[in-house]
């Protein structure tokens, strides 16, 4: 992305603010399609940003949102989706969400537990439908080197693998579901290559076992991808070439069995697609040296992007990468950049090393185009709302009023 650019939409719309590239987000998608050859449908993580113009923009070119609260269902369909290009997983789903589902003629209901495949079923029966659905799996390990984890250890998502050959044909047998498929995601934000794609060949591993317990022939099998992206300053792209030459095999060899040779594959990301195309940009407000350290104080912080603060599930904060828009090219030193919040834990990084930082000069957060604005509490200490601007065939709008006006 052009500086010119970014300093043009602070200037223009004021800071706090986030900036998406919906053009690049885009092409991420035409990417990820030639990457594997389409062997994958791409489902798109609404909760990674629910921005609406956003949400519009990637409606034409990918297959599936998924959504992990009703709400997030209304704004796939205020996007455009169709129904039943919409999935809807996540815990501890409410009665009403469950039976709102069925209502809509949602195309897959991700179910979590027993109990909520038996409120799903009873309401469809009462329906005279059949819901379809797929069954969350939670894995007994997956691989190291994602961010975070969230199989081998007791969870409140999915089924238990342990538990598959108890729980699956209890649901298999439910009159008013109709089981497609089975739905794994099990690590985030991972950078390397071989992990994923053995985390790949695990959900190929329990898929089969899935699918023998039942004795369906899924039509559907959602790969929860956990691609990752590199925020901090010694993180590596992931190789997607090498990622493509590990994963493509295991892929072709699933095909190989009759009873997945026609069955749909999806990846289902949100971080990947939208977090390398957008910036937090923030003004610094004031400058002072407190005991040997040179502090600069900034219109943004944890109430607007929790996750660059390194308060959202990392166990030690380390320094997102920063950058000086205003004096790129300043001596280099190490700062303390904290937010506009009356407390000491609101910290943007730590002796991080910029260009000289002055006041009013106009930071930027890159890789902030997922888990940003809706991932922070915003209204701690009711300081503005960041805006929310979309730059699209080199115009930039400001659609903050769009991610209100949808919300339900």
């Amino acid at each position: 992305m052009k500086r010119d650019v970014l300093k043009q939409a602070a200037e223009q719309f004021g800071t706090p603010c986030y900036v998406y590239d919906l053009d690049a987000i885009v092409q991420r998608v035409h990417l990820l399609r030639t990457l594997f050859d389409n062997e994958f449908q791409i489902s798109y993580a609404i909760k990674a940003n629910p921005n609406a113009a956003l949400m519009n923009a990637l409606n034409p070119v990918i297959d599936t949102f998924d959504a992990s609260s009703f709400a997030e269902v209304k704004r796939a369909l205020a996007a455009g989706m169709p129904a039943g290009r919409v999935s809807f997983s996540g815990p501890a789903k409410r009665p009403t969400e469950i039976t709102g589902a069925v209502d809509a003629g949602l195309g897959e209901l991700v179910i979590e537990t027993l109990q909520e495949a038996r409120t799903a079923s009873d309401h469809a029966r009462s329906l005279g439908r059949r819901q379809p659905c797929l069954v969350r799996l939670n894995p007994l390990k997956v691989p190291r080197k994602f961010g975070a984890s969230m199989a081998g250890t007791p969870s409140q998502f999915g089924i238990d693998e342990e538990d598959m050959e108890t729980v699956l044909p209890h649901i298999a047998k439910l009159d008013g579901l109709e089981l497609i498929g089975f739905h794994i995601y099990s690590g985030t934000n991972c950078l390397d290559a071989e992990a994923i794609a053995d985390n790949f060949g695990i959900f190929i591993d329990i898929f089969r076992k899935a699918q023998d317990i039942t004795g369906i022939r899924p039509s559907l099998l959602i790969f929860g991808s956990g691609f990752g992206v590199p925020y901090l300053q010694d993180e590596k792209e992931l190789d997607h070439d090498r990622l493509r030459e590990l994963v493509l095999p295991l892929v072709a060899d699933l095909r190989k069995d009759p009873i997945f040779a026609e069955t749909r594959l999806t990846l289902e990301l949100g971080r990947w697609l939208v977090a390398p195309f957008g910036w937090l940009l923030t003004r610094v407000i004031s400058a002072k040296t407190s005991r040997g350290s040179e502090f600069r104080a900034c219109d943004a912080g944890f109430n607007n992007h929790l996750a660059a603060c390194g308060m959202m599930g990392s166990v030690f904060r380390r320094n997102w990468r920063y950058i000086n828009l205003s004096n790129p090219d300043g001596i280099p030193a190490l700062y303390t950049l904290v937010g506009p919040l009356c407390t000491t834990i609101d910290r943007l990084a730590v002796d991080v090393d910029l260009a000289e930082v002055r006041v009013d000069d106009l930071l930027a957060i890159p890789q902030s185009g997922a888990y940003g604005l809706t991932a922070s509490p915003t209204r701690f200490i009711s300081h503005p709302d960041p805006r929310e601007i979309v730059l699209r065939q080199g115009k930039a709008t400001d659609v903050s009023e769009a991610l209100l006006n949808h919300w339900a």
